[in-house]
């Protein structure tokens, strides 16, 4: 058998969609009957019990890929492992720890996960750049789409990488770029020789985060239906008007949830009425018992916080911009959307690989 090519992700910046990518990508390569390893070098999610990357844990159970198709994370983007490199004490060659991790797995294609952005990773000599260097590997980035200002960063990187990028994906596009990706962003990006392999335009369920994961990170106490955690919040609303003002801002909104004080039961029983998926009451003041029995009739799981508003919605606007596709909902979504989106074929042809069918 040949040996395996390197096709390695990255995005131009944090939290662009890059493992969402790299999961919908392993996927569709699976599909197409291809034999794939995956890795990721640079631990950002690391257990410290058995030093294994969550997100990499998280991949191998969702795609079924054995043991012997995973390549070792070589270290971590932590406070601990930073200082230690930064002291002297670590004086570990990566790319060349590197080198041998990769030379393990057989089949058609090693496919590595890159740090957050172009440049993480430097001090380990594990960023994107030197990542790609040591193993000869071919590079596909991932880029959040909001405007046609994205061409800029996606030509710097054309710079550094040259021929080693074979393609982008421009994600998270809002409805009102689109026309202009399409016509403009494009056209102009493959005459620079940056090949598009996706336009995916933004969806709020990948942008979503669960009641569970509110609560883990406000340490909230669930007051009320603790069964129904897994309802997914895809906005954030603030209650601190009257209600009627309140009213109109609730029903535009979907699957919100809303952060009221404890004892403002008048917008509480507001946002039950309408597409509320959580109710996150600051103080520590306990509803009145009509809003615990509304809220149980329409399973609407009501969180309490010892915090102050201003506190509450900065850890949850936290949340919604480190969202992470731990959930099923997510991963199902984003089979579709890669489905639809992705120019596999194309990606493909610039890697040499050709579908093969397995017995």
């Amino acid at each position: 058998m040949a040996s395996a090519k390197y096709l390695l992700v990255g995005s131009t910046e944090a939290h662009s969609g890059k493992s969402a990518t790299v999961l919908g990508l392993a996927h569709q390569l699976l599909e197409k009957g291809l034999d794939i390893a995956y890795g990721k070098p640079l631990g950002t999610f690391w257990s410290a019990i058995d030093h294994i990357d969550e997100d990499v844990r998280f991949l191998a159970e969702t795609l079924n890929l054995p043991p012997q198709r995973l390549c070792p994370t070589l270290a971590a983007l932590d406070d601990d492992s930073i200082d230690r490199r930064i002291s002297g004490e670590d004086g570990i060659d990566y790319a060349a720890r590197l080198r041998d991790s990769v030379q393990t797995p057989t089949g058609d294609l090693v496919l590595l996960e890159a740090a957050g952005t172009l440049e993480e990773g430097r001090l380990f000599n594990l960023s994107l750049s030197q990542i790609a260097e040591a193993i000869d590997a071919t590079v596909v980035l991932v880029a959040r789409c909001h405007s046609l200002q994205v061409a800029d960063s996606l030509l710097w990187a054309k710079s550094c990488l040259g021929d080693r990028l074979v393609g982008v994906l421009l994600n998270d596009i809002p409805p009102d770029q689109q026309e202009k990706v399409v016509s403009q962003l494009q056209p102009f990006l493959e005459r620079q020789g940056i090949p598009v392999l996706a336009r995916l335009p933004r969806n709020n369920l990948l942008r979503s985060v669960s009641v569970r994961e509110l609560v883990n990170q406000l340490q909230a106490e669930v007051l009320c239906r603790p069964d129904r955690l897994d309802l997914m919040v895809e906005s954030l609303t603030i209650g601190a008007m009257n209600v009627n003002s309140a009213l109109k801002y609730f029903r535009k909104a979907h699957n919100m949830a809303v952060v009221t004080g404890g004892d403002r039961a008048d917008l509480q029983l507001a946002a039950l009425e309408t597409s509320t998926q959580c109710l996150i009451l600051t103080g520590h003041i306990p509803p009145m018992a009509t809003i615990l029995t509304r809220a149980e009739d329409l399973e609407i799981p009501i969180l309490s916080v010892d915090l102050d508003t201003l506190t509450t919605v900065e850890i949850v606007d936290r949340a919604f911009g480190q969202v992470r596709l731990h959930e099923p909902i997510k991963v199902h979504c984003v089979y579709q959307m890669m489905e639809k989106y992705l120019d596999v074929d194309r990606l493909m042809q610039q890697l040499g690989l050709e579908p093969a069918v397995r017995a």
